[in-house]
C-alpha cells in the first residue's frame, strides 16, 4: 500500500518541493468516511531566506514567522478573507512553503460540488481558495497538523512529471519578488487557475 509523503519529504527548499508535488494527489477524508481527492496542477514556492514577497505586501513579517515551523505541517494564509492551504517546509526557524493553486479532481466530485456549486465543474477546484472550499477542509482544524495525517494528506506522483509537460512561470499577486520563476503548472491542464504572473500583470499595468 502507497504511503502518504511524509513530513521529511518537505525538509528542502520549497522549489523543489512545489516542482515534484505536481501530479501528485490530495487527499481529504470526511468525518463520515468519504474520501475527496484532486491532482495537483498548480503549485507555487515561498522561501523566506531568499525571497522578497515574504517581507512585503500580504506576507508582512508576522505571516512570515507562521511558516518558521518544523517542515511538513499544513498551514493557511488568508487574501481577501479567503483561505490558501500551504504546507511548511525547512527546519523550525526558517519561513518557507509551498502552496497548492489548483486541483483536477478525482473522488467525491459530486461532493465537492454540494460543498462549492458552480456553473462550470472546471471552476470547482481551479484556484487555492476553491480547492479548499470544495474539498470541505476547515481551517482551523487542520492549521498545525501533520502533512500526512489520516485526514488530510498528500500522495507523490506515480512519476515524476516530465520537463515538457510542466510549464514554469512568475507567481500571481505579488509585487516584490516577481521575478522568481516559483510558480510551477502542469501544461495545458484545464484545471489550472486563471491567475495572471505577477511578471505578466506588470507589463499590463
Amino acid at each position: 500500500m502507497i504511503s502518504p509523503l511524509p513530513a521529511t519529504f518537505f525538509d528542502r527548499d520549497p522549489v523543489d518541493v512545489a516542482r515534484e508535488l505536481l501530479g501528485g494527489t490530495l487527499v481529504h477524508v470526511l468525518p463520515g468516511g468519504e474520501i475527496l481527492s484532486g491532482r495537483i496542477v498548480e503549485t507555487e514556492a515561498y522561501d523566506c531566506p531568499r525571497d522578497p514577497a515574504c517581507t512585503a505586501g500580504r506576507f508582512h513579517a508576522a505571516r512570515s514567522a507562521e511558516m518558521a515551523v518544523q517542515a511538513g505541517r499544513w498551514l493557511f494564509w488568508s487574501t481577501h478573507g479567503h483561505p490558501l492551504l500551504q504546507v511548511s517546509c525547512r527546519p523550525v526557524g526558517i519561513a518557507a512553503s509551498v502552496l497548492i493553486r489548483a486541483l483536477e479532481p478525482l473522488e467525491g466530485r459530486g461532493q465537492m460540488l454540494t460543498h462549492r456549486p458552480v456553473t462550470r465543474e472546471r471552476d470547482l477546484t481551479n484556484g487555492p481558495a476553491k480547492l479548499v472550499y470544495a474539498l470541505g477542509i476547515r481551517p482551523a482544524e487542520v492549521k498545525g497538523t501533520a502533512v500526512d495525517s489520516a485526514e488530510l494528506h498528500l500522495f507523490a506522483p506515480a512519476l515524476t512529471l516530465p520537463d515538457e509537460e510542466v510549464e514554469i512561470t512568475a507567481r500571481v499577486g505579488i509585487r516584490e519578488g516577481r521575478n522568481l520563476p516559483w510558480r510551477f503548472i502542469v501544461r495545458g491542464n484545464l484545471w489550472v487557475s486563471p491567475g495572471i504572473p505577477s511578471m505578466d500583470l506588470a507589463r499590463l499595468e
